[in-house]
């Protein structure tokens, strides 16, 4: 879509003043894009064919881990999945009704390389459906083809068939979104903290498992959910929501499961995505083992690193305040040698409580993309360049039979960040297609 400067800046301020009255994030702004983020050539098909990958890794991953519980596998898996976590909560995860149960939202966080797209973390409660709803709905009207469509009203509508939206205060930033959106589908959306009498049948999970002691009669609810009285989705299932799977993944002695349920082709598909992940065991290997991919033998090994070498990422696996929104996580690259080496201990130290891993870190494309600035002391706004980095959002919505994209949240960061996460100086647009 060809269009002059003046023009393409009175489209950035046509999006700005769309924006619902109660806004979409609760006191955050974002940098607003002239046009779309446009795909990079060929990446369109891999976006649509990663939703059923992804969707037969989560299945996959549930039936492995009912496998070792059933002792049909080994017991280890489990165990090492159901760490850290109350035995109440696994004990009614593992009921009979949720056996097949996965979340039908799914949200991958992609990271734009060279190459292509590397797969972050998998985001089983995801934020920002509302969000890119209506970003694709403005930027439709603007005349653009977005990815998806309307995919996301007919994707999540189809998920929450007009139940309730239960939203704890952890994520109360996301709630204006989410009433944006209920209003919109036909559901209600309720605090997940005071549940009402008359809660419908079909629950929609919008918090953490963690923060289930801070929800009052999270107990009883999860109890109807596992005798089947009552649908939920994400399903509460602790250890589906685990970033160790990826590390689980390139388990050499697992590689048969993989290959088994995945199939061949889906299975080396996701080598080329997932990135290699190690678990943070301490336990020692034999003086003749070593940790492939990373070939050493022991863990003060991986602290003597030098900074070049350690392009790598320490993250918490999950069940913890610490598991989302980047908080977690440590940059190998970006710490001295001594606060690595602390950070390798202090992983290392965790692992009978919360489990980490360790993965390799892929550099991202650097891209320009022009947002419109309100400008102090310059009447309206002015458009402005920025070069930055790309995290890729897709939503993929799952029905019984098939996966559907509904929509792609770009989210395009200062260059200068490691970090793709939403923030105020980052630019937040829906996708296009070259």
């Amino acid at each position: 879509m060809t269009t002059t400067r003046d023009e393409r800046l009175a489209r950035a301020d046509r999006i700005r003043a769309a924006r619902p009255p109660g806004g979409l994030f609760a006191g955050k702004e974002w940098r607003v894009a002239a046009e779309p983020f446009v795909l990079p050539v060929g990446l369109e098909v891999e976006l649509e064919k990663l939703g059923f990958r992804l969707r037969k890794f989560v299945e996959a991953s549930n039936l492995l881990y009912r496998l070792s519980v059933a002792g049909k596998r080994p017991g280890w898996i489990a165990e090492l999945l159901d760490r850290g976590k109350p035995l109440e909560l696994v004990e009614l995860a593992r009921a009979k009704p949720l056996a097949d149960a996965v979340p039908r939202v799914i949200r991958p966080d992609l990271i734009l390389t060279r190459d292509g797209f590397i797969l972050a973390e998998l985001d089983n409660v995801p934020g920002g459906i509302g969000l890119t709803a209506w970003l694709n709905e403005v930027y439709a009207k603007e005349g653009f083809a977005v990815l998806g469509g309307r995919g996301m009203d007919e994707g999540f509508g189809a998920v929450v068939d007009g139940g309730d939206i239960l939203v704890a205060e952890e994520a109360s930033d996301y709630r204006p979104e989410m009433d944006w959106m209920a209003a919109r589908i036909g559901a209600r959306v309720v605090e997940a903290e005071n549940t009402p009498a008359d809660l419908r049948n079909n629950v929609y999970r919008f918090f953490e498992l963690f923060d289930l002691p801070n929800i009052p009669g999270s107990r009883e609810l999860l109890r109807e959910v596992a005798e089947g009285k009552r649908a939920m989705t994400p399903p509460p299932k602790p250890w589906i929501e685990e970033k160790l799977w990826f590390a689980l993944f390139w388990l050499r002695p697992l590689a048969d499961f993989w290959l088994r349920e995945l199939g061949e082709k889906h299975f080396l598909a996701l080598q080329k995505v997932i990135p290699r992940t190690w678990l943070m065991d301490p336990q020692p290997l034999p003086p003749t083992g070593v940790y492939p991919g990373l070939e050493i033998q022991s863990w003060a090994e991986l602290k003597k690193f030098s900074q070049r070498e350690r392009e790598l990422v320490l993250k918490v696996s999950g069940f913890s305040e610490l598991a989302w929104g980047s908080r977690g996580v440590k940059v190998g690259q970006d710490l001295s040698h001594d606060d690595w080496a602390a950070a390798v201990d202090a992983a290392l130290a965790d692992w009978g409580a919360r489990p980490w891993i360790l993965q390799k870190f892929h550099h991202s494309r650097v891209v320009e993309m022009d947002y419109a600035q309100e400008g102090t002391g310059v009447p309206g706004s002015r458009l402005q360049r920025m070069k930055g980095r790309v995290r890729l959002c897709p939503y993929y919505f799952c029905g019984e039979r098939e996966t559907k994209l509904g929509g792609v949240l770009a989210t395009v960061c200062p260059a200068d960040k490691k970090l793709l996460h939403g923030m105020r100086d980052a630019i937040l647009a829906p996708v296009v297609a070259a």
